[in-house]
């Protein structure tokens, strides 16, 4: 048989065939992804409002050290250092920012957003060489399976924090007594979309499938999870996107309830 090589053509940056709004995709995930690890950050940093009554905010939970009710172990350490900035989320914070950083959906998008690499589909790279995810820095990417374990943790916590949030007390009795007000629908959205995103996971569906690379040959129960998290799967984007505004959002629910700034109704 006749071997014939051909030699792909080598595009200049930004150089394309295409005729469509190329740019757009990259842009859109640019602007989505800038502005939520803008606000983070922010909301990390301020170490204040970020719980009232009953809400915690998905941003510290689980709040370790900290100066509210729902810190486990008290009060900010005495070790910490005084030089440096102390907020309860800083301790946690890393686990679920890890996990969509290596998230396998959210490389393919940043990548094109924040590298270039390349900006889309067929389009020209500012850069002639690829070295993948087998060196440094890349291949710490390798790493997101067992950033899955710990938000799986994450997924029980906020499960507990939006049980939690459906319980009020009566400022003037003291008595506890179950309700739903518009905050606890927020947190339970919050652990829905976020456990959908979680549980549609690729490095789940190959836990979930017996670490094989063929599915012949498993028991049923395994090809039953193994569907349900490829359920998942197939609107991986979806979820991821609609689990970071919510989360942001929710975040920013209690903070202006916990400011004064909005009202928290009672619906139940």
């Amino acid at each position: 048989m006749t071997q014939v090589t051909i030699t792909a053509p080598v595009r200049r940056f930004g150089g394309t065939s295409r005729r469509d709004a190329w740019w757009l995709q990259p842009l859109a995930v640019a602007a989505g992804l800038g502005l939520f690890v803008a606000y983070s950050t922010w909301a990390a940093f301020q170490a204040e409002y970020y719980h009232t009554g009953t809400y915690l905010s998905p941003f510290y939970s689980p709040e370790l050290f900290g100066d509210s009710p729902h810190a486990w172990f008290g009060p900010k350490p005495a070790a910490w250092p005084s030089w440096l900035p102390w907020s309860p989320a800083f301790l946690i914070l890393g686990i679920p920012v890890g996990f969509r950083l290596t998230c396998y959906y959210y490389r393919g998008a940043y990548y094109k957003a924040f590298w270039a690499d390349p900006p889309n589909c067929a389009v020209g790279e500012p850069r002639a060489s690829y070295l993948g995810e087998r060196s440094f820095p890349l291949i710490i990417q390798n790493v997101h399976r067992y950033f899955l374990y710990l938000a799986l943790a994450f997924i029980l916590v906020l499960t507990y924090d939006a049980w939690q949030g459906l319980w009020f007390v009566d400022p003037a009795t003291g008595a506890t007594t179950l309700g739903v007000g518009v905050g606890s629908l927020v947190l339970i959205l919050n652990v829905i979309l976020l456990g959908g995103y979680t549980f549609g996971c690729h490095s789940l569906r190959h836990l979930i499938g017996g670490h094989r690379d063929q599915l012949s040959g498993i028991n049923r129960l395994r090809q039953s999870t193994y569907d349900c998290v490829s359920c998942f799967n197939q609107r991986h984007m979806l979820w991821a996107w609609m689990s970071l505004a919510w989360v942001g959002f929710t975040d920013f629910y209690i903070r202006m309830c916990a400011m004064g700034i909005w009202v928290d109704f009672r619906l139940l």
